[in-house]
């Protein structure tokens, strides 16, 4: 009897085996991911920067193949498209500012990032602590700031820290200009940070999402720059309540509109009552451009950052996905979301966040995948793993292909708040990201992370397919669930997801 029943346990597996393997997911061929590949990371597309013609080449590619492979329209889209509006700001070319007799120089001890100051000829300095107003707290109290120029310390009282630095940029700005002020120069104090990257990276044009309710490009209103002292006798001097006669001029400042688009598609579900949730997969496609643009070294002969591995892998697995759950839908419907801007501060996934075209309390589930390379063909990095309860489907969709998961990789990088995961995550969605394998940033995953080498002849293809394959699957997987998705309790966006869905 032990033998019969174990003949038929072995039936059955071979049986489920076999039904697993005719999904449309793995009938995906090497030449097909590859031909997606060698076209996205193409130097036609010129590195794919946010706004410029060859992302948007890439946008109608995508769109273009939704169509293709039969997947919807969302709503309150055209084409595909989800068109999010930028403006590209251009420094100036030179700027001086002159504080009592000391003079600081755009490129050397100055960076002034936008603004026009041809009216600020004859003023003064006031000196405003971090230039921070909160319910608790008060830089401004008893400052008269109108028509002056306020320096500033980084950061906020709370923290300045490299993120609350960035962070806090816009709103100082803000403030600065409510007062009155003419000008808000930040005084810098990024030991993390050295001022020669600080300057390559700020010194060059930079995208910010525009107000939705803005048709043009709202002349600034405020002059905003950084400073770099010397001496500590000079540091010492503009933190000072004393004020400064000061002068600033600069030229060759300019900002323009320039729109760009999230690419979206919907798989409407099996499942008459879970059609009704949504499993949100996404994947920015998206890259740093040319030149200077890319950070990375470049030449006269290659100044291509092409993007192979960031993030044209993860495009081509989202198409994968969209191929293979749109020939045989899962249960729960699908929204497959191609971003764009997340190499400029993830602006394409929190514009969705903040505008969704699927209510986000029907969204029960985002999986990401997005990657700075590989260096370790034998696993799947999974960023979030054991936080949402899928660790199960999870595993389940990586050996599928054969290979096994590698939770949570360079932890000190803090990678799940760095990639689009987090803007829902945010809003309380439960999620995670699907990396390429590595397990540390190691040499071989800086060789090609953000340089113009990482191109499509240095990707392994037989990987790639079986990145793919795994990725579809696992978004099966997880639209099939029993159960829906939440984060495990104590997680840091637990609140926000009892939030969200009113639990």
């Amino acid at each position: 009897m032990k033998k019969v029943l174990a003949i038929i346990a072995l039936f059955s597996f071979f049986q489920n085996a076999s039904a697993q393997m005719d999904l449309p997911e793995f009938q995906i061929e090497k030449s097909e991911v590859e031909g997606h590949l060698r076209f996205l990371s193409s130097d036609a597309l010129q590195g794919r920067r946010t706004g410029e013609p060859g992302n948007n080449l890439a946008a109608q590619y995508l769109s273009e193949y939704f169509k293709a492979y039969g997947v919807d329209q969302a709503p309150n889209t055209e084409n595909y498209f989800q068109t999010l509006n930028f403006v590209a700001t251009h420094p100036p070319q030179s700027a001086r500012l002159t504080i009592g007799k000391t003079a600081y120089e755009q490129g050397d001890n100055l960076l002034i990032l936008t603004g026009d100051p041809t009216s600020i000829n004859k003023t003064k300095t006031v000196f405003a602590g971090h230039g921070w107003v909160d319910d608790s707290h008060d830089d401004y109290e008893n400052l008269d700031v109108r028509g002056k120029i306020v320096l500033v310390l980084p950061g906020t009282p709370k923290g300045d820290d490299n993120q609350t630095v960035f962070r806090s940029m816009d709103k100082k700005r803000e403030l600065a200009a409510e007062k009155g002020a003419v000008a808000i120069i930040e005084l810098y104090r990024l030991a993390s940070f050295p001022w020669d990257f600080f300057k390559s990276y700020f010194g060059k044009e930079t995208l910010k999402l525009m107000d939705p309710k803005k048709s043009a490009v709202q002349k600034p209103s405020i002059v905003y720059g950084w400073l770099k002292e010397g001496t500590k006798a000079e540091m010492a001097r503009l933190q000072s309540p004393k004020s400064f006669k000061a002068t600033l001029s600069n030229t060759g400042f300019r900002e323009n509109n320039l729109p760009s688009q999230n690419v979206i598609g919907v798989i409407e579900g099996s499942d008459p009552e879970l059609s009704n949730e949504y499993i949100v997969l996404t994947a920015h496609y998206d890259h740093v451009g040319t030149g200077k643009n890319g950070n990375g070294a470049f030449s006269a002969k290659d100044s291509i950052f092409n993007g192979a591995r960031d993030n044209a892998m993860g495009t081509v697995a989202l198409l994968s996905a969209a191929k293979s759950l749109a020939a045989h839908p899962p249960r729960r419907s699908v929204v497959l979301l191609a971003v764009t801007a997340e190499e400029i501060g993830l602006l394409g996934s929190r514009y969705y966040a903040e505008h969704p075209l699927i209510p986000l309390d029907k969204t029960v589930f985002n999986l990401n995948t997005d990657g700075a390379g590989y260096s370790d063909k034998g696993i799947i990095s999974v960023i979030g793993f054991g936080r949402t309860g899928t660790d199960a489907q999870i595993k389940k969709g990586v050996e599928s292909v054969g290979l096994e998961v590698f939770a949570d990789p360079a932890p000190e990088q803090n990678l799940f708040d760095r990639s689009d995961n987090v803007n829902f995550a945010a809003k309380g969605v439960p999620c995670l990201s699907f990396s390429p394998g590595f397990k540390s940033f190691d040499a071989e995953i800086a060789k090609h992370y953000h340089q113009v080498s990482d191109e499509a002849d240095t990707v392994d293809f037989d990987y790639l397919l079986k990145f793919c394959q795994s990725f579809a699957h696992t978004a099966r997987l997880l639209a099939d669930m029993d159960k829906r998705p939440f984060w495990i309790s104590g997680d840091k966006y637990e609140k926000a997801g009892k939030n969200l869905y009113n639990h």
